[in-house]
């Protein structure tokens, strides 16, 4: 029976120290070269990207090998011809390897943590909540699996004997993000691998070494090598020259809107030699609203915003970027809010007391502050924070722009980075109409004690994922299965009962039993 890893309790001395010794392990293994993983072979490529640590420019993680075109089709030559064994392989060993491979994420998990506290500047919570979620991802697959493996009930007809099997679909692509990079790269993978497809994994190149460490996990809990090859490199050469490779048949994305329609443009166009057309899961972001109702806990409310939106300093597709305030408590909600944020410490996430890290990279670094450029132009800041003094990494303090129109583009566009818009509504509608006005549909949420209110934003609140007097970040496996519609996305919910369906294709064999004579074997 499934059940949720528990995330680590941080209040206990004995978890904070098994957290700083992690730390201090990884941090010794700092600098060190990430191979690609093509069949058995480990490749150190020609073309090298030096990581750096986001929160200590200073400070080398890792230098990554890149792969090229020629790389992937190595790698391809691999995946086929590991494909017929693990396909045929029944899944009840398949997914022993999975849930072999959770327990050893489970005795790493503070070594996972802490290679993204280095590589990504995620906070202990944050790190410790990736991983755990990547346990979960593997187990509940695993189980999934085994229910999707039974015999589908069908219509009996005398005479007749109907069979429905459910297939892998073969060679794919997993193409997943920075910002969880354990939890995403290890569902989309453990997916497809309970369900009988290889996979090759193309990791963001913001990171690489984690993913390389989960890589490792899996093939040691014995996940053969060509049915899972570590591709590491730019996107633009070898994730496009996957994408539009005829041995594909799937592809797995997560990340941006924009990135994830050039893989639907790439991936549609047949190639000469190709026979299938290819599958495309992607989940591609959001422009996520929270509604504050002239009932609402004011205090919850706050702690609720402040949580979504700076949590990983707001670098979350989930996080709260826009919040819609009845006119009448509009003015004491933001007095609060500013001054709850104002308060949020902010500098190197390996110091546990630090709650704001650094953006990713100085690319988001930048487009964060051309975002908060265009809010003062388009409303007032009602908040900019100041960044401590000394600080050597991406780092941008909190920022809370009013006084905006809902038609604003800071209050349309997705900015992934801790600034958060507050927009203002005369009556509940015009509140809900504020929140479906973009072209996302990821989350959002409430806060109300109206339950005829509560009952309308269930109906027209246009999101995948909604939370009602919560938080609208941290989706659990199995309890809450995370996914969106519109711009946000297609296919079906991560950590929910269909998943699995994407990686697999049907087939149906009628079988006349009626037998005319029989005919014995021949020699």
């Amino acid at each position: 029976m499934f059940r949720n890893e528990p995330l680590t309790d941080f209040s206990i001395a004995a978890n904070r120290s098994a957290f700083a010794e992690a730390l201090d392990r990884v941090r010794r293994q700092l600098g060190a070269e990430v191979p690609l993983l093509i069949g058995a072979e480990a490749v150190r490529a020609r073309k090298q990207k030096v990581r750096r640590n986001p929160a200590r420019l200073s400070q080398v993680v890792a230098v990554v090998s890149q792969a090229d075109a020629s790389d992937a089709e190595r790698a391809l030559d691999q995946a086929e011809a590991a494909l017929p064994a693990w396909r045929n392989r029944p899944a009840a060993e398949r997914t022993a390897l999975l849930q072999k491979a959770a327990e050893g994420m489970r005795r790493r998990r503070h070594e996972l943590a802490a290679w993204q506290v280095f590589e990504v500047g995620k906070t202990w919570v944050e790190a410790d909540a990736d991983v755990a979620e990547a346990v979960d991802y593997l187990r509940y697959y695993a189980e999934q699996m085994l229910l999707l493996e039974k015999p589908a009930a069908l219509t009996e007809v005398p005479g007749e004997r109907n069979l429905y099997r459910r297939e892998p679909l073969g060679v794919g692509v997993v193409i997943p993000p920075w910002n969880f990079p354990v939890a995403i790269p290890t569902g989309l993978t453990a997916a497809a691998l309970a369900a009988g497809n290889v996979v090759l994994l193309k990791p963001a190149e913001q990171s690489s070494a984690v993913a390389f460490q989960m890589v490792q996990i899996l093939r040691e809990a014995g996940i053969p090598p060509g049915v899972l090859q570590f591709l590491p490199g730019p996107g633009e050469e070898v994730g496009e020259h996957l994408v539009r490779s005829p041995r594909v048949r799937w592809v797995g994305f997560t990340g941006s809107r924009d990135v994830g329609l050039r893989i639907l443009r790439t991936a549609a166009e047949m190639a000469p030699v190709q026979q299938h057309v290819k599958r495309v899961i992607a989940e591609m972001g959001g422009k996520n609203a929270i509604v504050v109702d002239r009932d609402a806990d004011l205090d919850e409310a706050v702690m609720g915003v402040v949580a979504s939106a700076f949590g990983y300093s707001g670098q979350k597709c989930s996080a709260c970027s826009r919040v819609i305030v009845l006119k009448a408590i509009a003015e004491s909600f933001l007095r609060r809010l500013v001054e709850s944020v104002r308060s949020l410490p902010i500098g190197d996430p390996a110091d546990p007391s630090i709650l704001l890290g650094p953006l990713v990279d100085e690319q988001a670094r930048e487009k964060v502050l051309r975002y908060i450029e265009l809010g003062k132009q388009e409303g007032r800041i009602a908040l900019q924070g100041d960044l401590p003094p000394g600080l050597d990494g991406h780092f941008v303090p909190p920022v809370i722009v009013a006084g905006v129109v809902p038609q604003s583009r800071v209050a349309q566009e997705e900015v992934f980075g801790p600034l958060l818009v507050v927009l203002e509504a005369n009556s509940f509608e015009q509140a809900l109409e504020i929140a479906n006005a973009v072209p996302y549909a990821l989350t959002g949420g409430l806060y109300s004690r109206s339950p005829t209110h509560i009952r309308q934003a269930v109906e027209e609140l246009q999101v995948g994922n909604l939370y009602v007097n919560r938080k609208i970040t941290g989706a659990v496996v199995g309890r809450q299965p995370f996914g969106g519609f519109k711009l946000s996305g297609i296919g079906y919910k991560a950590g929910g009962p269909d998943y699995l369906l994407q990686f697999l294709q049907g087939r149906t064999v009628t079988e006349n039993t009626m037998r005319h004579g029989f005919a014995p074997l021949q020699e």
